[in-house]
């Protein structure tokens, strides 16, 4: 299939996006961008939230891990469920019985105005760092398998993806992307079994023969429990899988935005329930296409490419796959880049405008136009950090400035447990000093063992912060 088709078939699906978006931005205020006035589906966030939860990164990446890592991952999706049950019920209740928009008004509430942005600054390093990188990694896959035939730039690509998340965004905010997040998980789902199917016919597999031959192959292992050094070891996965869900989705705003705009608490609840049932098959449906491409490549001499993330895209695109399926996969991917990536955007506006510049203080009017601004900043901003990893050109170098970003929420585990699991004050100009060394020093133990942490990290981060809260807590 020519890259022109592919191209038409993309417009024609992003087309489905703005008549989506045009009609949940009719009316839209700044209650509606925020939160959209509380009144979203539960079931919609719920099944909206798989896709946005699963970037350009776990779509490419993860089916890559299994040939070395197995079904070792399942440990990490087992623990995602406890984290869920603290997000349920401790950090939700707490979020609707203080009414927030953005979760990090909580540390006001608790600590004080430096705590306050303390949070949301981690939060915005975070998630900017963390959503251009994901960004990045579509963006490169989109660009060489199909805009590079077209005679369009690598600037003309990244500059159209982003723009485009901006135009169905701007108007109708977390509403819309209530909506057009349902769509594109479907979509995504679509594609993630359809390439299970074709491959399974490539080789001939019935549905018995398909779990058989996974079951039996040498990348099925799920547990490890040996050598608690591995980095795979059971109980560092399992903790490490509660303390990310917890920080990446309880402390996260992009993600929490959505379960703040049901309808009440119940709804809410109901949501993160059905949505973390969900992922267990998922992943595991990840994790099954991952042994399946293996094995596809043992058995037809297909050459496994020297970067286990290119595996899915490389046999993905191959002449020898049905036209449709490419078509499928291309939309998948479109999919869940876009999925991740709106709602990040809206999130950053939204901890920007209210959490960094206070605009809700100054009437309804500037808020709005504070927001736009914001919105179109945020974009720009994205933009440049996507172009900055390709000049930069070296994975390790790009993968090690997510990393550091990613350590940024340990200080948001650290501050939301401080605050919740003891009743002290603390001195709150210091707060920015402790939270700020965690993870310099959390950089500083990776260093020196660089073969000994995994996961885990993100618990000692959020470790090193508590203590330092309690070093300056007030004893009155």
């Amino acid at each position: 299939m020519s890259p022109s088709s592919i191209l038409v078939i993309i417009f024609l699906y992003l087309a489905l996006l703005y008549i989506v978006a045009h009609i949940t931005g009719k009316n839209a205020d700044n209650a509606t961008f925020f939160i959209g006035r509380r009144k979203s589906p539960w079931y919609l966030v719920a099944f909206g939230m798989i896709g946005a939860s699963i970037s350009g990164i776990t779509f490419i990446s993860v089916p890559g891990w299994v040939g070395s890592s197995q079904f070792s991952y399942m440990q990490m999706v087992m623990g995602y469920l406890a984290g869920y049950a603290v997000i349920v019920y401790v950090l939700m209740p707490l979020y609707y019985r203080l009414n927030l928009t953005s979760i990090y008004t909580y540390l006001e509430h608790r600590f004080g105005p430096k705590a306050y942005l303390s949070g949301a600054t981690f939060f915005l390093i975070s998630r900017t760092v963390g959503s251009a990188f994901r960004l990045f990694i579509s963006a490169n896959v989109l660009y060489y398998i199909i805009f590079q035939h077209l005679g369009i730039s690598y600037f003309a690509t990244v500059v159209g993806i982003v723009a485009l998340i901006y135009l169905y965004t701007f108007k109708g905010g977390i509403r819309t992307v209530v909506y057009t997040d349902a769509i594109q998980t479907l979509l995504l789902l679509l594609s993630l079994v359809s390439c299970v199917v074709v491959l399974s016919q490539k080789l001939h597999f019935n549905v018995p023969d398909l779990i058989t031959t996974i079951k039996n192959s040498e990348y099925s292992r799920i547990f490890f429990f040996d050598d608690w050094h591995d980095k795979r070891f059971f109980l560092k996965q399992f903790l490490s899988g509660a303390f990310i869900a917890i920080v990446m989705t309880g402390l996260d705003q992009d993600l929490m935005q959505k379960n703040l705009s049901c309808k009440n608490i119940k709804e809410a609840q109901k949501n993160m329930i059905w949505y973390s049932i969900a992922l267990v098959p998922v992943n595991f449906l990840f994790l099954s296409l991952g042994a399946l491409l293996y094995i596809f490549s043992a058995k037809t001499n297909f050459p496994v490419p020297a970067s286990a993330d290119d595996l899915f895209p490389a046999i993905a695109m191959q002449p020898f796959m049905p036209s449709y399926f490419i078509i499928i996969f291309i939309l998948g991917l479109v999919s869940v880049t876009y999925s991740s990536a709106d709602s990040a955007l809206t999130a950053l506006t939204t901890s920007f405008t209210l959490d960094i510049l206070k605009a809700q203080r100054k009437g309804d009017a500037v808020l709005a136009r504070t927001r736009k601004i914001v919105h179109i900043g945020m974009a720009v901003v994205l933009i440049l950090l996507i172009l900055l990893f390709k000049i930069i050109n070296n994975q390790s170098v790009i993968s090690a400035l997510f990393t550091a970003a990613g350590y940024t929420y340990g200080p948001l585990l650290g501050l939301f447990a401080f605050g919740l699991l003891t009743r002290y004050q603390v001195n709150d100009k210091w707060v920015p000093w402790v939270s700020g060394t965690a993870p310099v020093l959390c950089l500083a133990l990776n260093y020196l063992f660089p073969n000994f942490f995994g996961f885990e990290m993100l618990i000692i981060n959020g470790g090193i912060t508590f203590l330092g809260l309690w070093l300056i807590r007030r004893t009155k």
